[in-house]
């Protein structure tokens, strides 16, 4: 049963109609006496509250119901009802537990998708069974520690729902794979899944990638062009760098994820779009919306799933499997016979700390490959081949770094990079450990020239 509680007999109307056609019981209150009365005789499975029931509009009464209804139903889902310029009372609302929020005038596909997401999580098992998370088609995902089979646990839980998820952890710990994996293993399989690297974009050209554009819509617009989203509909969009989002882009992002509808440059038109969002992220986007860099609303609609991938130096027992997974894959690429590790090989490639996590030991294995040309390869060629981050930083005449800020000693960092791989901007992305819209950045701040 769906509780309905909104003192807008309109209101409850409409979403009884809606809530039926689509098969669900509903009971409906008009204020939080008379919903307090079904909640303390029986559960219902979801409940769908506005935050105002006379003429305030502080949404305290809608706060202070929500608080009421999680002592007695603490697992019922409750998704809060509000208008667009009430959102931050809807984002207290989930910092007090509720499950969602949506604004009104709502879009029907857009709350039956939110409200069947809510319904399966809560029905979800907490533990998955051993069985199922093997189960789970891991795509290129290696490994057997601890913190990488709880991340399958999760992934094995939440990847048939629709729940937007945030991954999080630091570069290079694979979270595109992971990404990847919900999509593999969700009911939208056969449909899209499409990557967008949102640090790469520009903010004047975030609508025309993201919704698209008609011909003429602007200067440069010389024949029409499909969005994103667009080109995701029924399947996944990837998100990621989200933290890299500019605040105006948010506001934007915010309103396609809330009502699963766009506008295209040039056609007034509203679009809909039916998307599962997976968004990624190396920042701590807590932080920054401490900082109010990023949007707290937004913030709250991306994150319903949160998965932390952990570093590889807290899963250092899958170094030796992934080592052999990128080996063998060298030698396919490269018509190479098979490389084996001495034992001492494996101990070295297992204690190095791994900034750049499994970005790095691809790269350590690879180019050891590549520049011994040895078949067995031991510790000491590893260990040739090992960029140590610990060594103190030198500037290119060899002079310490000391005295320098982090901005002075990041440029001269980038231009030593530059000049050792020639200009070379994807080695000299991959040498730094960064993306390269991510060095493309830096550039910029920088203004570091590039000859083409």
């Amino acid at each position: 049963m769906i509780l309905i509680v909104d003192d807008d007999s309109a209101v409850r109307s409409s979403l009884s109609f809606m809530l039926k056609r689509a098969g669900y019981e509903v009971k409906t209150a008009p204020g939080p006496r008379e919903a307090m009365d079904i909640v303390r005789a029986e559960s219902p499975a979801l409940i769908l509250m506005d935050m105002n029931f006379t003429l305030s509009t502080t949404g305290e009464e809608g706060l202070t119901l929500l608080k009421q209804v999680k002592v007695f139903r603490p697992d019922v889902p409750v998704i809060l009802m509000t208008a667009w310029g009430s959102i931050q009372l809807a984002v207290q609302g989930m910092q007090a537990g509720a499950f969602d929020f949506i604004t009104k005038p709502w879009n029907n596909a857009a709350l039956l998708q939110r409200i069947e997401t809510a319904l399966e999580l809560s029905a979800a098992p907490k533990e998955v069974p051993e069985e199922q998370a093997e189960g789970l088609n891991r795509s290129h995902i290696i490994g057997k520690s601890q913190g990488l089979m709880e991340v399958l646990h999760t992934v094995a839980r939440i990847a048939r729902t629709n729940a937007s998820v945030l991954i999080t952890g630091e570069s290079g710990t694979g979270k595109e794979l992971i990404a990847e994996a919900i999509h593999i293993n969700s009911q939208r399989t056969r449909q899209p899944f499409v990557k967008v690297n949102l640090g790469g974009i520009s903010q004047s050209l975030f609508e025309s990638e993201m919704f698209g554009h008609k011909k003429g819509a602007f200067t440069d617009a010389s024949a029409d062009r499909i969005g994103r989203f667009e080109l995701a509909n029924k399947g996944t969009i990837f998100l990621d760098e989200i933290g890299d989002l500019d605040l105006s882009c948010q506001v934007k992002l915010l309103r396609v994820l809330q009502d699963q509808t766009f506008e295209v440059l040039g056609d007034s038109r509203p679009r809909k779009v039916d998307v599962r969002v997976v968004s990624a992220t190396n920042a701590d986007l807590r932080k920054m919306v401490s900082e109010r860099t990023f949007r707290e609303d937004l913030f709250y609609r991306i994150n319903l799933i949160t998965v932390k991938l952990p570093a590889l130096r807290e899963r250092r027992e899958d170094i030796p499997l992934l080592a052999r997974h990128f080996a063998d894959r060298q030698a396919a690429v490269n018509g190479l016979p098979r490389t084996e590790f001495s034992a001492d090989a494996l101990n070295f490639l297992s204690r190095l700390p791994y900034s750049g996590n499994i970005r790095e030991l691809k790269n350590l294995v690879e180019r050891t490959i590549l520049v011994s040309g040895k078949q067995t390869l031991d510790a000491s060629d590893f260990e040739s081949q090992y960029q140590r981050h610990d060594e103190p930083a030198k500037a290119a005449d060899g002079t310490s770094f000391a005295g320098m800020t982090l901005d002075e000693i990041e440029r001269q960092t980038i231009l030593q990079a530059l000049e050792q791989h020639k200009g070379n901007l994807s080695q000299v992305a991959l040498a730094l450990g960064i993306s390269r819209a991510a060095l493309y950045r830096r550039l910029e701040k920088y203004k570091i020239a590039i000859s083409d």
